[in-house]
């Protein structure tokens, strides 16, 4: 039996038995089994739009074969009894949490809201009335942050190979569609992302392991540079390593980490609102039709240093998607995107965000708290000026031109938008690059100056870092791992997966 690696084009519609025939012209075989590698989609000249699809042909009528790259995840088992503490159950802690006890530790995971169903009602009632809940809402509950969101599976690192085959694999048994697998841009939808967190915590629990809900992490005790304790809302839990994936928005625990000597430090990060335009604006911008036969929806990515000095850059695009209020606090107002993964709503949103240092927002240099602090009272600033959560919006023309609107503006958010000088809410610093980079995506993308700014968008990454090795363990402590985007070393599904799994293995292999 040899095999092959082939590339195919084809038309955006086409179906398995169209693959098959073409693959049987191409290699001039007819007993044959494929396997899906890679599929893209080439709309670069938009008159011939066609998926590029990678296969690997498995046949008796070729001979020989190209090397394959089977580099796996080995987790090896022993039954140990070291008791690991790992807190939050979004990509990070999760991975961590399965990979040690499927090494054979006795893990405990604690998640400060609570698990993924009661949390979704929560959120369902938090956008009927505006009634925040501080323990279940789009930032904290089972599966984090990345739950609610439009569950894309890409990362720019090239070095997580395994990891990532790990992940994808383990999505896919707890019910995520095959696809995953070999999309170039994979996404899972918040439809599909509420059944699969369920279903992986059920796998983890059938191991072993232990996972305590509507839990709080509010101190830990250390003694000679080594956690021995960490207490909780429901009691002090001992721990002989700690593994921490709070996420970026747990304030309280940033504070606590630093009060406890944990080394931080202030990094770059980026900041802005959330764009949003009607799909098929986005559709003709990138196919030139407003709809294309086999694809869901389009998406894009811009990206533009037109300022000189500040990279502005769309995040997070959610096509067919719903703009969300994202707080994780009461009194704060912030914004994010979502997504089924149909991806058949009216309207398309992605962030647009300028990248900046904490010291350059304050005209001086600022300490880990500091940032934190200046960025929580920008989300209240936002908060004031609607009195609530309705969210403050602008269209893009007048953002550019700071003119107030006329007229009601349009949009997918639930709690409704309330008129506001975008210009005047947002630093000062951001806004100068946001309008060059703004100006600089409507040249590059027709239609694009139709759209409308949307609220704060304050969670595209950590301003601030925690200092640690290359395996995860914070640096002064033996037993310590932060990791996810709460570290700063992480953004997205997989990157923070990925970051919590190479720190546990580092346990597992030491």
């Amino acid at each position: 039996m040899g095999f092959k690696t082939i590339s195919l084009k084809l038309p955006t519609d086409f179906t398995p038995e169209q693959l098959r025939i073409k693959i049987s012209k191409e290699l001039r075989i007819s007993d044959f089994t494929f396997q899906i590698e890679n599929k893209s989609l080439d709309a670069r000249n938009k008159s011939n739009i066609f998926w590029l699809v990678q296969v690997v042909v498995n046949s008796a009528e070729i001979k020989g074969g190209e090397e394959v790259n089977t580099e796996t995840l080995e987790i090896p088992y022993k039954k140990r009894k070291e008791l690991i503490m790992v807190v939050g159950s979004g990509p990070a802690g999760f991975f961590a949490a399965f990979v040690l006890q499927k090494a054979g530790f006795n893990v405990t995971l604690i998640e400060r809201g609570s698990e993924v169903t009661k949390r979704g009602k929560s959120i369902q009632t938090f956008e009927k009335t505006g009634i925040f809940d501080a323990q279940n809402n789009y930032a904290f509950g089972e599966g984090g942050a990345g739950t609610f969101s439009d569950g894309k599976l890409t990362s720019r690192s090239k070095h997580i190979s395994p990891e990532k085959k790990f992940i994808l694999s383990s999505y896919i048994e707890a019910g995520a569609p095959d696809e995953i697998a070999y999309m170039a841009h994979p996404h899972l939808g918040t439809d599909n992302l509420k059944k699969i967190v369920r279903n992986i915590r059920l796998s983890y629990e059938e191991l072993g392991g232990r996972i305590l809900f509507e839990t709080m992490l509010e101190d830990v005790v250390i003694k000679n540079s080594k956690v021995t304790e960490v207490i909780t809302s429901q009691g002090i839990l001992p721990a002989d390593a700690l593994f921490i994936a709070s996420g970026h928005s747990a304030y309280e625990t940033y504070k606590m980490l630093i009060r406890r000597g944990v080394p931080f430090r202030t990094k770059n990060f980026a900041i802005g609102s959330r764009m949003e335009h009607p799909q098929e604006i986005i559709n003709m911008a990138q196919w030139g039709q407003v709809k294309l036969p086999g694809v869901k929806a389009a998406d894009y990515r811009l990206t533009s240093t037109a300022d000189g000095k500040h990279q502005v850059f769309s995040f997070c695009m959610c096509p067919g998607g719903i703009v969300v209020p994202a707080a994780a606090y009461p009194e704060t107002n912030i914004v994010n995107g979502m997504s089924f993964y149909s991806r058949g709503g009216k309207f398309a949103n992605a962030a647009c965000v300028a990248g900046i240092h904490p010291d350059e927002l304050a005209g001086k240099t600022v300490s880990p708290l500091e940032a934190l602090e200046n960025l929580k009272q920008m989300e209240e600033k936002f908060f004031q000026f609607s009195g609530g959560y309705q969210a403050p919006a602008c269209s893009i023309t007048n953002f550019l031109k700071h003119k107030n609107n006329n007229g009601k503006l349009e949009s997918s958010y639930p709690l409704g938008l309330t008129s506001a000088p975008l210009w005047e809410l947002l630093p000062a610093q951001i806004v100068q690059p946001m309008q060059a980079g703004l100006t600089d995506f409507i040249r590059k993308m027709r239609g694009f100056e139709t759209g409308n700014l949307i609220g704060f968008e304050s969670k595209t990454s950590s301003p601030v870092q925690v200092v640690r090795e290359s395996n995860g363990k914070t640096e002064g402590f033996e037993n310590l791992f932060i990791i996810g985007e709460g570290s700063g070393y992480a953004g997205g599904i997989i990157s923070s997966a990925a970051d919590g799994i190479k720190a546990a293995m580092g346990l597992v292999l030491r």
